[in-house]
């Protein structure tokens, strides 16, 4: 069996700005008052991130949940610290060229897990605020689903990669 070997993300200037407004607003709402009490969360998109674990026993899931959601909220957020690790850090690009500039992020193997998990869980958010259910859900007009596609877009590369590299 081989080492899992370092995937190389390819990504412009401008993606991984984004990118990282995206991951800071996700780690805001990660040490929100109502994350902080995820045990009954009543905010839709922490509710996706700690899921019931017993659909037809609310009670075994709140407990489940009790004993649950700060250790994976918490692990969502390092993995969320990783991310912003890897991603450059400065301003986002003021002019085309620099928008443009084509950047590589070294993931080591470690690393890349928390990548994998972390593009899920904003997907996962995303899905909550745009009120995704299913495909029937998208609105090709609505600019907020393009982000939603992107990062779909960059998962499954992701994933690709990781497939390759294990």
């Amino acid at each position: 069996m081989t080492a899992p070997r370092t995937v190389v993300l390819e990504i412009t200037a401008l993606e991984a700005a984004h990118l990282a407004d995206l991951v800071r607003q996700f780690r805001d709402l990660l040490h929100s008052s109502e994350a902080m009490d995820a045990t009954t969360p009543r905010d839709p998109a922490v509710a996706r991130l700690v899921p019931d674990a017993y659909s037809d026993d609310p009670e075994a899931s709140r407990q489940f949940r009790d004993l649950t959601a700060a250790d994976l909220l918490g692990r969502r957020d390092e993995d969320a610290q990783a991310v912003l690790a890897a991603l450059p850090d400065h301003d986002a690009p003021t002019t085309e060229d620099e928008a443009l500039q084509t950047l590589s992020i070294v993931l080591a193997p470690d690393r890349l897990d928390a990548w994998l998990r972390t593009l899920t869980a904003l997907r996962l958010v995303l899905a909550s605020r745009l009120g995704i259910r299913s495909e029937a859900d998208h609105d090709d007009d609505d600019p907020r689903f393009g982000i939603y596609e992107w990062l779909g877009y960059r998962l499954e590369g992701l994933v690709q990669a990781a497939d390759g590299a294990r």
